[in-house]
């Protein structure tokens, strides 16, 4: 048995960087379509969910990043760095190399764009940032194409339910936005549930001994008659004929 030579260690990691970088953006894909409005998982605050969110991410670009470079180093096959980031350019499997220069490029706009936050408008970002979903199946779909180990056994399971989970995640969080009341009438709807909760209804009697009632609906009771104020003389009096 021969062992690992240098073209063969660059191609081991081209193809191992690879699949874990498949992984790390399926778990990226995941959570930005499970996260809600506020920034949430169920059961997690939203601080952990987004230091998680953003730890996975530059997790993926750093072995994307790897996977990149040890393709182009690996002699094996003949790819230059234009043909990394110019899409459909390489020589060497034109349309599977260059779908991932496409998923390349996709992260790499995300990337920038989030660096360049603070001087773009939120429209552009969300734009982007949108847009660099489609980096998953197109990623996808370049490891299938180019890698015959992801094409049978435990790599092609592994691609199916990576599938599986972003589809059945797409799906929960479509059936959840048609279950939610859109934006223009979430006022309205508010509003609606304040005026129709049941108001208090005040007492009956009123303030107690006035004979009055603070609500006309209810007739005011009887007033009591006030007990006559004796002088202390008179007090005094009384006790020294006792």
């Amino acid at each position: 048995m021969n062992g690992i030579t240098g073209s063969t260690a660059l191609w081991y990691a081209s193809r191992a960087t690879g699949v874990v970088s498949l992984l790390l953006l399926t778990a990226v894909v995941l959570l930005g379509v499970l996260v809600n409005r506020q920034g949430r998982l169920p059961g997690l605050p939203k601080f952990v969910v987004t230091g998680l969110h953003r730890s996975i991410s530059l997790l993926s670009v750093a072995f994307v990043a790897v996977h990149v470079i040890t393709a182009i180093a690996d002699p094996y096959v003949s790819i230059r760095l234009a043909a990394a980031v110019i899409p459909f350019t390489s020589a060497y499997q034109t349309f599977w190399l260059g779908l991932g220069a496409v998923s390349l490029d996709l992260i790499a706009a995300l990337i920038v764009t989030s660096l360049a936050r603070a001087y773009i408008s939120r429209r552009i970002w969300r734009g982007v940032h949108w847009l660099a979903y489609a980096a998953w199946p197109v990623a996808l779909a370049h490891s299938i194409g180019s890698s015959t180990d992801m094409q049978r056994g435990v790599l092609l399971w592994m691609a199916i339910a990576c599938t599986l989970a972003v589809a059945g995640a797409v799906l929960w969080r479509a059936a959840r936005a048609a279950r939610d009341v859109p934006r223009a009438e979430r006022a309205a709807v508010t509003l609606a549930q304040v005026t129709a909760q049941p108001r208090s209804r005040p007492p009956r009697g009123g303030t107690p001994g006035s004979g009055r009632s603070s609500n006309p609906a209810y007739p005011a009771g009887p007033a009591r008659p006030a007990s006559p104020v004796r002088p202390p003389t008179d007090r005094i009096k009384e006790a020294d004929l006792r």
